[in-house]
């Protein structure tokens, strides 16, 4: 096979576990929406997981694909945007103005990533992004835990309130991680 035909692939495992993670995502939203905060909390973390295994396995074995690199990221945006506005809430340690950041940034990411992918540039995660993607995804796990488990104190601390500081990080490093992908795509602006 050639590069360009290993690029084509669409059945690979990472794009398998991107379909799974997808379907996951599904499941974790009617989960929280009928507050089963357990399951919720459960299923959320193992679909965060498959973000990691996907991306380790593609690198790994060589089964990075096109496909892959659009629709991996789809699938972690559809996962971390549907979750985050779903927990958000006025009187929780995940406001809605936070989801509102996060799901802002993704957007305008995308479309950045998709300009840039169509112009033929590698615009993959770099590290602020994935330091992003684990703060999301641990902010929005504790505040389901919180939800699920009220009364356990991990580290001595309330659960909500490591939930809280933790969305304030997950914020932060959203903006960071938004800002340095502005400056790394403003030859699209020239």
């Amino acid at each position: 096979m050639t590069a360009a035909a290993d690029l084509d692939r669409v059945w690979t495992v990472p794009n398998l576990l991107s379909l799974v993670r997808l379907g996951l995502s599904v499941v974790v939203f009617v989960l929280i929406v009928q507050d089963a905060n357990v399951a919720a909390t459960l299923l959320f973390l193992l679909a965060s997981t498959t973000d990691w295994v996907d991306g380790w396995y593609a690198r790994r074995y060589g089964q990075v694909s096109r496909l892959g690199r659009i629709f991996d990221p789809l699938v972690d945006k559809v996962l971390i945007c549907g979750a985050a506005i779903l927990v958000a809430d006025p009187a929780g340690p995940l406001v809605p103005w936070m989801a509102v950041v996060i799901v802002v940034r993704e957007l305008v990411v995308t479309a950045i990533r998709a300009e840039m992918e169509r112009a033929g540039t590698d615009f993959s995660a770099g590290w602020s992004g994935k330091a992003k993607m684990v703060l999301q995804c641990a902010a929005i796990a504790l505040v389901l835990a919180g939800r699920a488990w009220p009364e356990w104190t991990p580290f001595a601390l309330p659960l909500p309130m490591l939930a809280g500081w933790t969305a304030w990080a997950a914020v932060a490093a959203t903006v960071w991680s938004g800002l340095e992908y502005l400056w790394a795509a403003r030859g699209l602006v020239r």
